[in-house]
């Protein structure tokens, strides 16, 4: 009889298999007691031993104090449990493995047989797996026994053999596991919702710098089609720069009077007036009245835009005015310009 191989592969690969690993790294990543999301997601669980109250999470005992899940956990006489070491190549197909271990193996009926497993370590070639199987019956007897408990999904029923920690099916786990899923679809949808609004702002921003960059170009070419003006405007440019440095160093020579007046105005208080004003090669002569021309003189001495204040005529009253008149030549310094 002619036989038809039915595996398909790809580049010496069976895409199955393949995705059959793929669906088991996501299961470790999302279901396993090590996994980072179960760690911060999962709900944390009351666990009632034989020695005591313990709080679990993720399978791993934590400080919390408090619990919205409760769980029974079975003595280990009442476990039966078995370290199996299993070929890596099974990894895909974990469940389906342990449904055929549990059926070849248990000594209970199929109707009164629990049984949950937990991956214990994995290396480069092979798997442990630790399975427990229990008697239903048995499980629900102790538990009204102990805990007056006569409904299977009343608690989760967990078992425990050295480290590992191994949740039975067919109790009141699967409420916290629905719960779990839909946690990790919200969690799934945010993080989709959030990639499209990245990718939103991504395309916008690339699609508006690609506007900017065909306006860069416009402006480009029009600078092209203009370059002999814009030469043209910078040598006129420079010349009116010569021009302006040429002003600037006869003000530094030359100081203006109407800025030195400007200044003597902003020096002299209400108590002091000129009557006569003259500024010839840097040298600023003035005459005027003050109720105390020594002061005035001292003020202006010590302005830092002078570089000597002199009295060429000795200070003088003027009659019963009140007032002094003086006579003052002050050198400005040169480079101050106003």
């Amino acid at each position: 009889m002619l036989q038809i191989d039915q595996n398909w592969e790809l580049f010496g690969y069976d895409p199955m298999k393949v995705f059959g690993y793929w669906r088991s790294a996501w299961r470790d990543f999302l279901w396993g007691n090590d996994s980072p999301v179960r760690a911060r997601l999962d709900e944390v669980v009351r666990v009632k031993a034989p020695e005591g109250i313990v709080f679990y999470q993720s399978g791993l005992v934590t400080a919390a104090t408090e619990a919205t899940c409760e769980a029974i956990m079975l003595p280990d006489a009442m476990v039966l449990s078995k370290v199996l070491s299993m070929p890596l190549a099974v990894e895909s197909d974990l469940d389906e493995v342990m449904a055929m271990e549990v059926s070849a193996h248990s000594p209970f009926p199929a109707a009164d047989t629990g049984y949950g497993w937990c991956l214990v370590e994995r290396s480069d070639s092979h798997l442990e797996v630790c399975l427990a199987i229990v008697s239903l019956s048995a499980a629900m007897a102790y538990l009204g026994r102990e805990y007056d408990c006569h409904d299977m999904l009343a608690y989760e029923v967990w078992a425990s053999r050295g480290d590992s920690i191994i949740e039975l099916v067919g109790f009141g786990g699967q409420k916290r596991r629905e719960r779990y899923s839909r946690r990790l679809l919200r969690m799934g949808a945010f993080l989709a919702a959030s990639a499209l609004c990245f990718v939103a702002v991504f395309g916008v921003a690339a699609g508006a710098k690609y506007l900017e960059l065909g306006r860069y170009q416009e402006i480009s070419a029009s600078a092209k089609n203009e370059a002999a003006a814009a030469v043209e405007m910078r040598n006129g440019l420079a010349a009116a720069n010569e021009t302006i440095l040429v002003v600037n160093q006869i003000l530094a020579t030359h100081p203006s009077p109407h800025s030195e007046l400007a200044r003597l105005t902003h020096l002299l208080g209400d108590d002091a007036s000129l009557a006569q004003f003259s500024l010839s090669e840097g040298v600023l002569r003035i005459r005027g009245s003050a109720k105390d021309a020594a002061a005035v003189m001292a003020q202006l001495t010590d302005v830092p835009a002078y570089k000597k204040v002199s009295a060429p005529r000795a200070i003088s009253k003027m009659g019963n005015t009140g007032y002094e008149q003086f006579y003052l030549d002050i050198r400005i310094k040169d480079g101050v310009v106003q």
